[in-house]
């Protein structure tokens, strides 16, 4: 996929797309068919593999044909049952509703594009590990309002950019094992799977058999209880609040008067063929000034559920996750090429902060307040926490590996 509103998009690939989505959903319909004639409600001659008859070019057919029902999931339930035998044809669908179909594609697709990130943190996580112990001594000033404060190490900026690495990435990884499924039939009470099976039991191991063909959760029917969504957009937002915080160190510290910070390989400008531009911290600080208001958009969404299947809110939630994950997807693997080729001009660094006068009064003043001997820096624990930031990346690395 390619999009010229959003450079970078095609680096997601087909995560979260149009056609993958199709696909997710063909395959919770083929699962919960698998389900049907393996639990011995559905006849041998039922089964079939849906995805062979679905062609690339019915995703658009597709959509424009959900418009008269506001789901997808109608048109391609027509569509594969006018292209199956009858036993499949009767079978097909049975004890499900649009929103089992939609809700449960999202998650699966979903899931695909948190892998896909979660690869990506295992990357960036090794980088700045290797960042901040390179430069664990190298001086820089630190500013704060914009302005010098104190002597610091590039090696404890770094480790603070690697703290809000891991703490979005631990919980990301965490969500995975709990992606839930949904099924719940028209209103969510298993009505239909109770009748297919003639119990509750039998309904509820139904459900519990298309979480584990689809590896996801088995999780009793959530409709407009719209959590298990937010905790997806929430999940991606604090991937993009880390990586913004990190693309604007490194676009401050690379404008020219300041010099301290380098992308591996810039972009140019079409009339100033002098610039090196940070095009790839822009573009991600570009994600990171837009990916709160996507998640908002899904707990306004959450809010606004109402009833047994929301009027809007529910249908507001497909396009806007989509946007969030393909953006998100894009700015993790530009955060990764960005520490990858990071380059640090320690001469630059170190000539800034000898420039920055007046820098150490106050820790003077603590020296004459105890009576202490100076000390020989003023880093403060600057060490320690690296360490600490390090020890915590170690454990990360191992869990993912």
């Amino acid at each position: 996929m390619t999009d010229l509103f959003w450079p970078g998009d095609d680096l997601a690939g087909d995560l979260m797309s149009g056609p993958a989505f199709l696909e997710a959903m063909v395959a919770v319909e083929r699962a919960w068919l698998d389900s049907l004639v393996d639990a011995g409600i559905a006849p041998q001659e039922a089964r079939a593999s849906l995805a062979d008859l679905i062609a690339d070019a019915d995703t658009e057919s597709i959509a424009r044909r959900a418009a008269t029902d506001g789901s997808p999931v109608s048109a391609l339930v027509t569509l594969l049952r006018e292209r199956s035998t009858a036993a499949t044809a009767r079978w097909l669908h049975r004890g499900l509703t649009s929103q089992d179909v939609v809700d449960t594609a999202l998650v699966i697709c979903a899931r695909d594009v948190l892998m896909r990130i979660g690869d990506e943190f295992t990357v960036q996580v090794r980088a700045l590990s290797e960042l901040a112990e390179r430069h664990r001594s190298t001086p820089t000033l630190a500013r704060t309002l914009t302005q010098a404060a104190l002597p610091s190490t590039f090696g404890a900026k770094m480790a603070r950019w690697l703290t809000g690495i891991l703490d979005a990435a631990e919980p990301l990884t965490g969500l995975l094992p709990s992606l839930p499924v949904q099924v719940g039939g028209a209103v969510g009470t298993l009505a239909a799977a109770t009748e297919l099976t003639g119990s509750v039991d039998g309904a509820i191991a139904l459900s519990d058999a298309l979480a584990g063909a689809l590896r996801l959760a088995p999780a009793p029917p959530w409709h407009t209880t719209r959590s298990a969504i937010t905790r997806i957009g929430d999940a991606l937002v604090s991937c993009c609040d880390a990586w913004g915080h990190i693309a604007a160190d490194i676009a401050t510290g690379s404008r020219p008067e300041v010099g301290e910070l380098a992308e591996g390989t810039g972009g140019g400008s079409s009339t100033m063929p002098h610039k090196n531009n940070p095009v790839r911290s822009v573009l991600i600080r570009r994600t990171a000034l837009t990916a709160g208001t996507l998640g908002a958009t899904l707990h306004l969404a959450a809010g606004a559920s109402v009833d047994e299947r929301s009027d809007g809110a529910w249908h507001a939630e497909w396009a806007t996750l989509r946007t969030l994950a393909r953006h998100t997807v894009v700015a993790a693997i530009q955060a990764s090429e960005l520490l990858s080729g990071l380059q640090v001009d320690t001469a630059r660094a170190a000539a800034n902060l000898a420039d920055a006068g007046g820098l150490l009064t106050e820790q003077r003043a603590m020296t004459e307040l105890t009576g202490s001997p100076a000390r020989p820096d003023y880093t403060g624990a600057a060490d320690r926490l690296i360490d600490s930031t390090l020890s915590r990346a170690r454990r990360f690395i191992k869990s993912a590996s």
